[in-house]
């Protein structure tokens, strides 16, 4: 199997919790290319990812007309396909399967006949996402277990970290990393965003008990006045503004722990190993978090994320 093509919807966190399976792909089938569909807001995950050869934009989720599915499908024609996956359900996206004509065609079933697929896949929602999308590669006959996310950091993006961690003056004992802001990389249409004077009451007392720790805020894109409020009321924070996901991924990996919200900053955290406490509303943490102590998920008593206390993010922040 010369090309296999994957059409990857969803944000960041869907595109890193599908590295796994792209690993995998890679690992048994090395000389393969492997090429991903993926939405424009979602191409940057993969420059931690060196398991693809070709990143193709396309805005799944978007009001796409007759012309721009026919437009994909002539761009997807011209490679000759041995092989195509879909991690999404929509009959849109089965249909151009089938048009690609492509020999294998793999996708998921919820138990009915899938007429447009060759191969399908029993989804099973009720487990670790990443887990889920690995499921796909048994219509490929493979049955390895799902190996854990891993990224590649560019050297660029790692010297840039370490400047950046000159800058603020941060020591090499860690520091405490938080992103809770609305920046691009949190998921679309949900609430994420944890209150204010929350998180005030979470620093205020990691300042009192561990006053040396430097406390760093994560700026992104959309984050101005999260970052403009949160420094009204404890203006000694620091403030880093990575400008790629390289980048943001070098920052957390340097921090002793992070404490975040249901987003691409904590896949990536899972990825290098950090230390984590990450904030959910009404999703199931289990489906997003790996089992480890190292990454810890929280959810919110009511599914409201701004109802989960200060005091519990502070006690799995010290336990043990």
């Amino acid at each position: 199997m010369k090309r296999i093509l994957a059409l990857v919807p969803g944000g960041i966190s869907d595109q890193i919790l599908f590295f796994p399976s792209l690993d995998d792909l890679k690992t048994q089938l090395p000389k393969a290319e492997l090429d991903v569909v993926v939405e424009p807001r979602a191409t940057s995950a993969y420059r931690v990812s060196h398991a693809v050869n070709k990143v193709i934009p396309f805005n799944f989720g978007g009001q796409n007309g007759p012309a721009d599915w026919l437009n994909l499908l002539g761009i997807l024609r011209e490679q000759e396909y041995d092989a195509v996956m879909s991690l999404g359900t929509g009959w849109s996206v089965g249909l151009l399967m089938w048009l690609l004509r492509v020999p294998s065609r793999i996708g998921y079933t919820t138990g009915k006949p899938m007429l447009l697929l060759t191969d399908s896949v029993l989804l099973n929602p009720d487990q670790y996402v990443a887990v889920m999308y690995h499921d796909l590669l048994q219509g490929l006959g493979m049955t390895s277990a799902c190996p854990p996310i891993a990224i590649q950091v560019p050297k660029p993006d790692i010297e840039w970290a370490d400047n950046e961690r000159a800058y603020l003056g941060l020591a090499s004992s860690g520091y405490l990393l938080i992103d809770g802001g609305a920046s691009q990389l949190t998921p679309k249409g949900i609430n994420q965003i944890y209150p204010i004077a929350s998180w005030q009451k979470v620093i205020s007392e990691f300042q009192r008990r561990q006053p040396d720790l430097p406390i760093v805020l994560v700026q992104g894109t959309e984050d101005a006045e999260w970052i403009a409020a949160m420094l009204h009321e404890s203006p000694d924070l620091k403030v880093t503004a990575p400008g790629d996901v390289g980048k943001l991924a070098a920052m957390i990996a340097g921090a002793s722990l992070m404490l975040c919200t249901d987003s691409a900053s904590m896949q990536l955290g899972v990825a290098v190993q950090t230390y984590l406490v990450a904030l959910f509303g009404s999703t199931d943490p289990d489906r997003l978090l790996p089992k480890s102590d190292r990454f810890i998920g929280i959810k919110s008593p009511t599914g409201d994320i701004a109802d989960i206390p200060p005091a519990m993010i502070l006690e799995q922040a010290w336990r043990g």
